[in-house]
């Protein structure tokens, strides 16, 4: 399966963001072991993640209707924010995949869910850090934190990617910010209390 979906992305997208994708798969992988996950699961969403990455915005649109996806103002607005929901659509298409929680972690992995699986968390986190994403110094912390504490890394990613959106003309999806809420909540609940001596 791994070498005819490669095949597929040979024909369908760049060989940078081929790059990108390998990172994404290596990375969920790993993460996949670190927390004792299914690594054939983190390798397919890893690798299947990007599928319509550069579908046109009209045939995302179309998919997303055709497969009675919600699809609201920001998303009419910006059609390539389906990518991830579609790619999901053309994983168990075209290659077959059934798995519903492989298939959610593709979905999953631009905009998050509040609540979503530890798969699709480590799948959101490769997406955004994976070493091809560059080497800054918040990188190299949100890289370290992923490998610590799922939860904290998935709201500090958020952040990160926002710190970018806002400095641009681009819409924020209100599922992206739920998704950073939630995580936020989730992370802090956490967090041990801190016993005062008397």
């Amino acid at each position: 399966m791994r070498q005819k979906v490669l095949a597929w992305l040979a024909e369908n997208v760049p060989v940078s963001r081929i790059n990108h994708i390998l990172g994404v798969e290596q990375m969920a992988v790993d993460l996949a072991e670190h927390y004792n996950l299914d690594r054939e699961k983190a390798a397919m969403a890893g690798l299947m993640h990007d599928l319509a990455k550069y579908f046109h915005p009209q045939k995302l649109l179309q998919m997303a209707e055709v497969a009675g996806l919600e699809v609201d103002e920001v998303m009419a607005a910006t059609p390539h924010l389906l990518h991830a929901d579609v790619s999901a659509i053309v994983a168990r298409d075209t290659f077959g995949v059934e798995d519903e929680e492989v298939l959610q972690a593709i979905a999953n992995h631009t905009l998050g869910r509040p609540g979503m699986s530890p798969l699709s968390c480590i799948v959101f986190l490769a997406d955004t850090l994976e070493p091809g994403r560059g080497d800054s110094a918040q990188l190299q912390n949100l890289r370290k934190l992923s490998s610590e504490h799922l939860e904290k890394a998935v709201w500090l990613t958020c952040d990160y990617t926002f710190q970018f959106l806002l400095l641009s003309p681009c819409l924020i999806h209100p599922r992206a910010i739920a998704t950073r809420n939630w995580f936020l909540q989730k992370s802090k609940a956490k967090q041990p209390i801190l016993q005062t001596i008397p």
